[in-house]
């Protein structure tokens, strides 16, 4: 048994989705033994409330600490193995804790989306994660892990059948429903705002290759409306590209390249086929551009923060949750001309209730890999983790990985 007093720590238990993944913990592993774990946050009141609401005992552990005391946030780092933090925008309240975590030597799994924080966080605080131990991995929510993980899958999979990698990969969601979570939509309006404040951000949004350590080749636009007749679908930009899409190369060059350096990704929304498929694609694309304008419009995006979008803390009801789901396929192309098709498929809503598994089960996995396996520095979820990241998610977080061809 390590030294530590827990194995977990979710740090942000009484926001919307930190709730949901002490519950999922709670569900899944009781309060004691299997799993020793605890919840943490800023207000005492609120976490006793949560752990009455998911049926906890009162032995289960709550730790103080805001977000911006760094005295609390490294008592807290030295407390546990692994922290699974919720607490964002990021970019706002987020690098105290991955500070605290970096320092500590302490592993640390986030849900974060927002590259142009995660490229600056790269750039601060790996070589001090590399030294210490600690393993930072980023995006442990729906993103990026369906996309992260099925394109290492479809890939794995391709390394046995043709005995190589495929060159080119496209994900197309086929089907989701569900919400974005009021914390996704903060993260966004917060990334926003930097990109006002410094305009050179901007760039950073649209390159493939911000979270790499070089810029390979040539990247499929994702951005403009596109045919594929292999799979008989029409495909429209998809919102959570912008931060897959680079996760997706991250791993690749974390990995040493298994993918190949000649590697191409795109990812995007299937439409369906035909006429009506195309026309989709189109009104997609051109709604797509409208929200895009109107939250970079001042007086609009006021209102729209003050009245329409969901606010942090805020998200579906457990019905809404329970019977959402998400369906992603990808298709791979080799050097030679022979293809390979896989899905990933998610049981429940792609921004809460799987979001709040993916998490919990990638920090236990997390938890039980070794550092010869993965060394302190920050990580993608499919380098980090790869197969036994693949497996617990079948088997402990209702995803589904599987070969279509």
């Amino acid at each position: 048994m390590s030294a530590q007093e827990f194995d977990v720590v979710v740090y942000g238990a009484s926001g919307f989705t930190g709730k949901l993944v002490a519950e999922h913990l709670m569900r899944a592993y009781g309060a004691s033994g299997e799993v020793r774990w605890a919840i943490a946050g800023r207000d005492e009141q609120k976490l006793q409330a949560v752990r009455a609401e998911i049926g906890a005992p009162h032995s289960l552990p709550i730790i103080i600490a805001g977000a911006r005391d760094s005295n609390a946030l490294d008592a807290l780092a030295h407390r546990t193995r692994v922290i699974i933090t919720t607490v964002g925008p990021y970019q706002r309240y987020g690098e105290g804790l991955l500070a605290a975590c970096a320092k500590a030597g302490t592993d640390y799994v986030d849900l974060c989306g927002e590259p142009n924080w995660m490229a600056a966080m790269i750039a601060k605080y790996e070589k001090t994660a590399q030294k210490s131990g600690a393993r930072i991995v980023f995006s442990c929510g729906f993103d990026s892990i369906p996309f992260d993980c099925g394109v290492w899958f479809l890939q794995q999979e391709a390394k046995q059948r043709f005995g190589q990698p495929l060159r080119d990969v496209r994900g197309r969601v086929r089907k989701m429903k569900g919400t974005f979570s009021g914390g996704t939509m903060a993260s966004m309006l917060a990334t926003l705002d930097a990109v006002k404040r410094e305009p050179s951000l901007a760039g950073q949004m649209t390159d493939p290759f911000l979270l790499s350590p070089e810029r390979l080749a040539a990247q499929p636009n994702g951005e403009i409306v596109t045919e594929d007749a292999d799979i008989k679908s029409w495909a429209t930009p998809f919102v959570m590209a912008s931060i897959n899409t680079k996760n997706v190369h991250r791993t690749n060059a974390l990995a040493k390249y298994p993918y190949g350096r000649d590697f191409t990704y795109s990812e995007m929304m299937a439409t369906g086929g035909g006429p009506k498929g195309k026309q989709r694609a189109k009104s997609a694309l051109n709604a797509s551009n409208m929200q895009r304008a109107l939250l970079g419009f001042a007086p609009t995006r006021m209102l729209l923060t003050q009245f329409a979008l969901p606010k942090p803390g805020e998200g579906p009801d457990k019905q809404a949750r329970e019977t959402g789901m998400f369906d992603v396929m990808y298709v791979g192309t080799g050097a030679d001309g022979r293809s390979l098709r896989a899905s990933v498929y998610g049981d429940k809503d792609p921004g809460y209730g799987s979001t709040s598994k993916m998490i919990s089960e990638a920090a236990l996995t997390l938890n039980n890999t070794s550092r010869q396996t993965t060394p302190g520095g920050i990580w993608t979820p499919a380098a980090a983790m790869g197969d036994a990241l693949i497996a617990r998610l079948q088997d402990k977080a209702g995803l589904t990985f599987k070969l279509e061809n």
